[in-house]
């Protein structure tokens, strides 16, 4: 099914869905503490984005089996499906326990489809173009990530919460939609059976993927600590639209994306791996340094555009090291390295941070460290 060309219709229209999923998750993300903290959940805020990646960590080894067997188009559908949902369900489960436990669920919706649609792409993109294809896959999503913060967090302050939530929902369906209509790329695919879902230890992990798993988690642990801590920081500051930042965070990503994914191409994935990781480090401690709005709108794009040189050549390097009939699962052992890394770096960031401004400099400061250790893992 591959074809020499890289913009395809269907490349295109996953491009497009794409971002549209990843906009109808994180259009909420900048006012979930407040929601919370009305809640009387302030001291949880850790578990916002924790709760959330441990069930997208925990269900990546399923959903790797099942996009190698099942198919990608069902599992990219099926979670999508369930993002649908949860959005709807926040302005009914209006408990503590309740958003908690909507937050695992909702963290199922991107344990499914990142990992089918990254095997999907990996599928129909040509080989010698295929960093290229994950550095546009990235912006994809980085985009719709960027433009939907600040008008969640408009619609939050103007209409309420439940507008929010809903026009999330919304969003989300609007991506299922446009993909009802694409091919399956595997082969011979499986009717879904529950014993599909008996894992044996080989399911769970690859082993190819274990060092691109690590870079990636050590990369964006730092991210975990920045977007549990950083809607604070925009209020401490007297930034009104928390949703800023994350816009300064996706948009330079997403210039980066379009030309680090082809350069991993052209020279390789390792010298580009070594220089953004160290390139990262520098631009976590910068964010902790700010000490204005404009210092904090220039530390977040500096840090979007660090990870954007680096993850575009990490996937690309992990789709080149697995077998073809085993990539979902090599897809899924990178997403369970970066899902736990953000997890842990949301609760390390919350308890550094411990609802104190004074240790927002020291919070980032320790988190710098991780992409350093790194570079003991990009080798051939």
């Amino acid at each position: 099914m591959k074809e020499q060309r890289l913009y395809t219709p269907t490349f295109c229209t996953l491009c497009i869905s794409y971002a549209l999923f990843g906009g109808s998750f994180n259009m909420m993300i900048p006012e979930l503490p407040s929601f919370l903290e009305g809640l009387g959940g302030g001291d949880y805020k850790g578990l916002i984005i924790a709760l959330f990646t441990l069930t997208a960590g925990l269900s990546r080894p399923f959903s790797g089996k099942l996009t190698d067997v099942v198919g990608r188009k069902p599992i990219i559908i099926f979670g999508m499906t369930v993002c649908v949902i949860c959005s709807a369900l926040y302005p009914i489960l209006t408990t503590v326990a309740g958003f908690l436990i909507l937050r695992l669920a909702h963290g199922f919706s991107t344990g499914f489809s990142p990992t089918a649609i990254t095997a999907y792409v990996s599928d129909i993109v040509p080989v010698h173009r295929r960093g290229e294809a994950m550095g546009i896959i990235g912006v994809s999503i980085n985009l719709g990530s960027s433009i939907t913060p600040p008008l969640g967090s408009f619609l939050a302050n103007s209409y309420g919460m439940n507008a929010m939530f809903f026009a999330s929902s919304f969003i989300a369906i609007l991506s299922m939609l446009m993909l009802l209509r694409i091919k399956e790329t595997i082969d011979h695919p499986i009717a879904f059976h529950p014993r599909i879902l008996r894992l044996h230890r080989h399911d769970i992990i690859s082993r190819s993927a274990i060092f691109p798993a690590l870079v990636c988690g050590l990369a964006y642990m730092g991210f975990g600590a920045i977007i549990t801590i950083t809607p604070d920081q925009c209020d401490f500051m007297g930034m009104d639209n928390r949703g800023l930042y994350f816009t300064s965070f996706t948009m330079c990503s997403v210039l980066s994306r379009l030309v680090a994914g082809r350069l991993s191409d052209r020279i390789g994935r390792i010298p580009v791996m070594r220089f953004a990781v160290v390139l990262l480090a520098i631009a976590y401690y910068t964010f902790g340094q700010a000490e204005t709005p404009y210092g904090l709108l220039a530390a977040s794009g500096f840090v979007g555009f660090s990870l954007g040189i680096a993850i575009p050549a990490v996937f690309a390097w992990t789709v080149d090291r697995s077998e073809d009939l085993t990539r979902g699962k090599s897809i899924a052992t990178l997403y369970i390295g970066l899902e736990f890394a953000i997890g842990s770096g949301a609760l390390l960031g919350a308890f550094l941070y411990n609802n104190d401004p004074s240790k927002f400099a020291l919070t980032l400061t320790t988190v710098a460290i991780a992409p350093l250790f790194a570079l003991l893992f990009i080798r051939d």
